[in-house]
């Protein structure tokens, strides 16, 4: 497995080849990120232990998103069974996606753990549900605090398992080996991925504006509150949708591409731009 070096104006046509591949399959994409995100939202609702199965659960959600976008970027339908794919590629994969989720939930409720140090876990009941976010709350000093040091440490920890459900997928990579080459992947390509990530800011605040007039105009010919907001929240999935399906390519271009498909393995990544 080979790690490839990009130039960072790369970053810039990520953006751009999960925003085309989006527009491909626009119903089948997106019906299947809700679909993860509804699975997700179930899980929590388990006694106990529903805010860690959730959490587990991403890395199976993010890398049934790449499979998607690289069947779409072949010409190819995206079906809801690739909701599925990490728990049907073999019993090894499936140990490895699993450890790689529990990694994951310990890795971010640890980081919650710490930001509770500063504000008494205020900011962790508030992201994780299970509290009112108000205007009080928001203004807090050590609210803020523990909202820009969970920011700070969930920075490498995403960077951790960027790469690391592909490479367990495509790759065959054991977890831990997987984290390790995630981050250094995008550490040796940090000029792309900063623009990568400048660029999906300037697109999320352009559809912000976008958005914004558009609540506006509908308010001015009188209709309802409720229409504008549904239109905002759809719009925001959407984005997120188009985000998650960018990330393959991401991918793609990080690593030599693997020189067999083993038998298991499905949704090859895309070879091609």
């Amino acid at each position: 497995m080979k790690l490839h070096i990009v130039p960072a104006r790369t970053g810039l046509e990520w953006v751009r080849q999960g925003i085309t591949v989006f527009w491909r399959q626009p119903m089948a994409l997106a019906a299947l990120f809700f679909m993860t995100m509804a699975a997700m939202s179930l899980a929590t609702m388990l006694p106990l232990i529903g805010p860690a199965v959730a959490l587990s659960l991403l890395p199976s959600a993010t890398l049934a998103m790449m499979v998607a976008a690289a069947e779409a970027s072949q010409g190819r339908t995206p079906t809801p069974a690739l909701l599925l794919v990490a728990f049907r590629t073999g019993r090894q994969r499936l140990q490895a996606m699993m450890t790689l989720g529990a990694f994951y939930a310990l890795g971010f409720l640890a980081v919650m753990a710490l930001s509770a140090l500063i504000d008494g876990g205020q900011f962790a009941r508030v992201y994780l549900g299970g509290a009112p976010l108000t205007r009080e709350v928001a203004e807090a000093g050590d609210f803020q605090a523990a909202m820009w040091l969970s920011l700070f440490l969930y920075v490498p920890l995403s960077l951790l398992f960027w790469h690391a459900p592909g490479l367990v997928h495509w790759h065959n990579v054991a977890p831990v080996k997987a984290l390790f080459f995630s981050i250094v992947a995008c550490w040796r390509n940090f000029g792309a991925f900063a623009v990568y990530g400048l660029s999906w800011m300037g697109v999320f605040l352009g559809a912000g504006l976008a958005m914004s007039l558009l609540v506006t105009l509908l308010a001015v010919v009188g209709m309802g509150a409720g229409m504008a907001s549904s239109i905002m929240v759809a719009t925001a999935m959407m984005l997120a949708a188009m985000f998650l399906t960018s990330v393959v390519f991401t991918f793609r271009d990080s690593f030599e591409p693997p020189q067999q498909a083993g038998p298991e393995s499905s949704g090859e990544p895309p070879l091609t731009s």
